[in-house]
């Protein structure tokens, strides 16, 4: 099976949109930043999205990413990835895309760094047993979590709650995969509107963009890495596939004679590379044609400027279906998801019906209900904001804790 080369243009298409900073004219800049919801001086030492990345990474919800599940939970193996391993993984992409389109590798950084500060344990199997759980108080969406998490949660300054990031940051971490229509604003989106307007009508800036898509990219070939060392499936199962299946011939036949570990991971890093040009070819065409002059044009174009081609997009439908099947779904991991949600809904069914179960700092939280709230939503708020904390080993020794007799007395 031959693989179909994606084309790349004899020069940049974008030259002429580069201004004299050496950046493009549609990259975010900041010195233009939209500023901070509370007021700061400015740092001596670093712009004003590296203090944003750097808080980031400081921050407690970063390093509890390391035992939160991507989609093994922690105790399946150590090469497995986390929440942490693929969010640095999801932020050298967006890094690379950034250097590549001359956008701020900043603000691409940051944004892909705490894209996933809000998943609560156990992945989206977690999120959906706490969604469930919500749902009678309001809801709950791992994205808003991220948000809620990075203006609220977090408690490291003495004169506000949350980081502080600045409106190009909040505006990545809300509209990465493009404009916000709900009719209902998520809970912590409807808070900050009051505070910021985070034009959520709109697209966000390129580098948002592009952390969005690199997350596409990542977890797309490291799940086919983690599928492929767990036995779920080899690299010949993947010979029907779109692209993939040409990758794999052509791998094969160039080392012929390689240890079939090794021949994973170059097919790997070859499916990673393709679809890493796909992105740039794309985006650096519809930008071509765009012509944009300001990260504002960017916000009011009719559609996203960083994007697969058509051509991936139905070759990604393919390969999602097999992951689906081959992976996902699979007996082993549907058997842990069973019992990951049912942590879940245990310990949020004891904690509504016995707040007194909660740990002493976070009961109090319940007492201080905000204006504008009733007296369960808030409780259950609180309830939500402490298991969606959690990392996959606190949230299994809680209910340990709570509902095996023989460890409780």
């Amino acid at each position: 099976m031959a693989i179909a080369k994606v084309k790349t243009p004899d020069q940049d298409p974008l030259k002429d949109l580069i201004a004299d900073d050496g950046k493009a004219m549609f990259a975010a800049r900041d010195a233009e930043s939209r500023g901070r919801i509370h007021d700061e001086p400015p740092s001596k030492t670093r712009t004003d999205f590296q203090r944003d990345r750097d808080r980031v990474i400081h921050s407690s919800a970063f390093r509890r990413l390391k035992h939160k599940t991507q989609v093994f939970i922690s105790n399946e193996g150590d090469h497995y990835r986390t929440r942490l391993t693929h969010s640095i993984e999801v932020a050298q992409v967006a890094r690379s895309f950034a250097r590549s389109l001359k956008l701020d590798e900043d603000l691409a950084e940051v944004c892909a760094l705490a894209h996933d500060l809000g998943h609560t344990p156990f992945a989206h199997v977690g999120e959906d047993a706490l969604k469930e759980c919500m749902q009678p108080y309001g809801g709950f969406d791992h994205n808003d979590q991220t948000l809620r998490v990075v203006t609220k949660l977090e408690k490291r300054y003495p004169r506000y709650g949350g980081l502080n990031l600045t409106w190009e940051t909040l505006e990545g971490l809300c509209k990465h995969n493009g404009p916000v229509t709900k009719k209902k604003l998520e809970v912590t989106l409807n808070e900050l509107k009051d505070q910021t307007d985070l034009m959520l009508g709109t697209y966000a800036s390129a580098e948002a963009q592009v952390a969005g898509i690199a997350d596409d990219v990542a977890y797309n070939s490291h799940d086919l890495d983690d599928g492929m060392s767990a036995g779920f499936f080899e690299l010949d199962d993947l010979k029907d596939l779109p692209v993939i299946g040409g990758i794999v011939y052509n791998v094969r036949k160039e080392f012929p004679d390689c240890p079939e570990a090794i021949l994973r991971h170059e097919v790997i890093r070859e499916v990673m590379g393709h679809i890493a040009m796909d992105v740039l070819a794309e985006s650096r065409r519809r930008l071509a044609d765009l012509k944009p002059k300001s990260s504002d044009d960017i916000r009011h174009a009719s559609g996203q400027m960083i994007d697969f081609s058509d051509d991936w997009k139905k070759a990604d439908k393919e390969l999602r279906k097999f992951l689906f099947d081959r992976f996902y779904l699979n007996e082993r991991l549907s058997r842990i998801r069973m019992t990951s949600q049912k942590v879940i809904k245990d310990l949020f069914e004891a904690f509504i019906t016995n707040d007194r179960c909660l740990p002493y700092s976070w009961r109090k939280q319940i007492t201080h209900v905000p204006k504008g709230w009733s007296d369960q939503d808030w409780k259950a708020r609180v309830i939500a904001d402490y298991i969606a904390g959690m990392t996959d080993r606190k949230a299994v020794l809680e209910h340990q804790e709570m509902f095996d007799v023989y460890q409780a007395l």
